[in-house]
């Protein structure tokens, strides 16, 4: 697959990135989660970096990031992004210690190349966060937004196809979504449903750029008015007091 010049992927971040990190910010639970998974490396390559959201503090990290409208974002305490993809890294067999990425892999060119150089590079975990197609269309927004989601479930690979490239030993597992999450992924509001009525709070998921302005419009409508009679509250109330929500968002770790 190729993408247009300027493109981090299939989305524009050049025209829909600038407000990003105003949305989406590391969230500890999962930002605990992923730590965990790198386990002692002292070294880590972050693939499709962004704006550094999920980065370890305490490490040596390296960011590998093609998106100037992202890398700009980035903050000071955190290294400055290289620009590259993850199809051709430039650096030598096992250099670091662990690599992660992070609501990246749907945008690469080509997933095996960019699994495969991940592994080339690094001698121990892989650590990868992403959503599982199958259950992103289960999600209530689906109700509001079918496009969307739709959009977004054709554009995650497989679950089965990241294990069946990555070597070695790999675990999946679910990740809870905390109600306050940080990191405004479409799941992250389940009981927030006013946010998506935010234009920044929808671009900063990617796949609302990939619907035509009319038929967001339209989904917007929907939602609000559904929001002001209550008919909302009538079907998905308990989400508001739910303290946590298991949906598609998986963390998938290879172990050489």
């Amino acid at each position: 697959m190729r993408f247009a010049k300027g493109r981090a992927g299939d989305a524009d971040y050049e025209s829909i990135g600038a407000g990003y990190t105003r949305y989406r910010q590391a969230e500890p639970l999962i930002f605990d989660r992923i730590e965990k998974a790198l386990g002692p490396a002292r070294i880590v390559l972050n693939v499709g970096a962004g704006a550094g959201s999920y980065e370890p503090l305490d490490r040596e990290v390296v960011a590998v990031e093609p998106s100037a409208a992202m890398r700009s974002q980035r903050p000071a305490h955190l290294v400055r992004a290289v620009e590259g993809a993850a199809e051709k890294l430039p650096y030598p067999d096992g250099h670091f210690d662990a690599s992660m990425a992070t609501f990246t892999v749907h945008q690469w060119q080509n997933l095996q190349a960019g699994l495969t150089e991940m592994r080339r590079v690094t001698s121990g975990p892989l650590v990868i966060l992403t959503c599982n197609p199958d259950e992103v269309e289960r999600f209530w927004l689906s109700e509001y937004a079918p496009e969307v989601l739709a959009t977004e479930a054709r554009r995650y690979p497989p679950i089965f196809h990241i294990k069946r490239i990555l070597a070695g030993t790999v675990t999946i597992s679910a990740v809870p979504i905390p109600f306050n999450c940080k990191d405004g992924f479409n799941e992250a509001y389940y009981g927030r449903p006013e946010k998506f009525l935010e234009a920044g709070a929808r671009l900063a998921c990617s796949g609302w750029s990939m619907v035509d302005k009319s038929t967001t419009d339209s989904y917007v409508q929907h939602l609000s008015r559904e929001l002001q009679d209550r008919s909302w509250d009538a079907k998905y109330r308990h989400l508001r007091s739910q303290p946590e929500f298991e949906g598609s968002l998986r963390l998938i770790v290879s172990q050489r």
